[in-house]
């Protein structure tokens, strides 16, 4: 237990980079505003950045599980250009009404589900209870409070139900990436190796 740490969790599209639906195509990928300074900060933290992606294309019928493959490598790249190392990039490709049918199911890897960010943890050594998730709609907060983390929401516009719930309040609110990136390196310096009871 001594060696876990903490992450920082990272919902893709709408927080680290531009909405641009089911896209997969590497040179349309952008950073969303506060991003690039955000990712440049949270560099410099020295805790493994995440990716936590929900991709219901692949069910969808919208492209390949494989094309996945480059948008993990310009991620790495975008992160690599802001002095960042992207541990890991983690995606659901499920969907309960999409058109193939062996990604047409219900799972526990599909957002506001944990099973993600339960998924990196055990592959990279992570303190959930420690670790942060940063978001910009509900599912994403309450995928990261049922798996035990702080949860930070951007808020963007992209959320428009505001459905409420038990999982789906966030720990903090702000506009954007560079505003969660200083928040959480407040938050961090302060937070042990273990547990989150002094956070």
């Amino acid at each position: 237990m001594a060696m876990m740490k903490p992450a920082i969790f990272l919902d893709k599209d709408g927080t680290l980079l531009d909405d641009v639906p089911y896209n997969v195509d590497p040179a349309r990928m952008a950073w969303a505003p506060g991003a690039r300074e955000g990712i440049a900060m949270m560099g410099q933290l020295g805790h493994p950045l995440i990716v936590i992606s929900n991709q219901p294309g692949v069910a969808l019928g919208r492209f390949d599980e494989a094309a996945l493959t480059a948008v993990r490598r310009r991620l790495s790249v975008m992160f690599r250009s802001q002095g960042a190392q992207l541990a890991g990039f983690y995606y659901c490709p499920h969907h309960p009404q999409g058109t193939r049918p062996a990604y047409s199911v219900s799972c526990v890897c599909r957002k506001p589900m944990p099973g993600l960010l339960r998924r990196a943890a055990a592959d990279h050594g992570v303190d959930l209870r420690a670790s942060w998730f940063v978001g910009d709609i509900l599912n994403d907060v309450e995928a990261g409070t049922r798996a035990g983390c702080h949860t930070v929401l951007l808020d963007n516009g992209h959320e428009t139900e505001w459905q409420p719930g038990r999982w789906r309040t966030p720990d903090e609110v702000v506009p954007d990436l560079f505003m969660a990136a200083r928040l959480i390196a407040r938050k961090l310096r302060r937070i042990p190796m273990l547990g989150k009871e002094s956070a």
